[in-house]
C-alpha cells in the first residue's frame, strides 16, 4: 500500500526505525496528547470526543503494561502504577472529573519526561557524541 502523504511517510518511517526507547516514549507522548484532547472534550462537553480519548490513553497504558519485563523489580512497581492511572481514567470517563485527569496528566508526564533522559542517556552511550546522529 503506497503512502502518498509525505507527513503519513515520515510517521510510518519513525514508527518502523525507533528503538524500544523511542517507541515507548512516542507511547508516553501519544497519551498525553488524548489526555489533553480528552480534558478539552470534558470543558466542552463533547461527551464522546472524551469517551474516545480516554479510551486512546487507557489503551496506550494497557500497551505499556503489557510489554513489562516481569523479571525485573521495578516492573513490579510500574505495573501497579500503571493499573491506577487506568483505573483512574476510568473514572474521569464516568465522573468528568478534571482534578484526577490532572493528576494522571501528572503521572505520564513524570514517566516520559523521565524516559525522554534514558534515552538520551542511551544514545550519548551508544554514539558517544550527546546523543546526536
Amino acid at each position: 500500500m503506497a503512502i502518498n502523504n509525505p507527513y503519513q511517510a515520515y510517521q510510518q518511517n519513525s514508527v518502523t526505525t525507533a528503538s524500544p526507547g523511542e517507541l515507548t516514549l512516542m507511547l508516553y507522548n501519544g497519551c498525553l496528547k488524548f489526555l489533553k484532547q480528552a480534558r478539552t472534550a470534558i470543558e466542552q462537553n463533547q461527551i464522546q470526543d472524551k469517551n474516545t480519548n480516554l479510551i486512546k490513553a487507557q489503551k496506550i497504558i494497557q500497551e505499556l503494561m503489557v510489554t513489562l519485563n516481569m523479571d525485573v523489580e521495578v516492573s513490579k512497581n510500574l505495573i501497579a502504577l500503571y493499573e491506577y492511572m487506568n483505573h483512574q481514567l476510568i473514572q474521569v470517563n464516568l465522573k468528568n472529573d478534571l482534578e484526577i485527569l490532572s493528576e494522571v496528566e501528572g503521572y505520564v508526564t513524570e514517566f516520559r519526561d523521565t524516559w525522554k533522559e534514558v534515552v538520551q542517556l542511551n544514545r550519548k552511550q551508544q554514539f558517544g557524541n550527546g546523543g546526536q546522529v
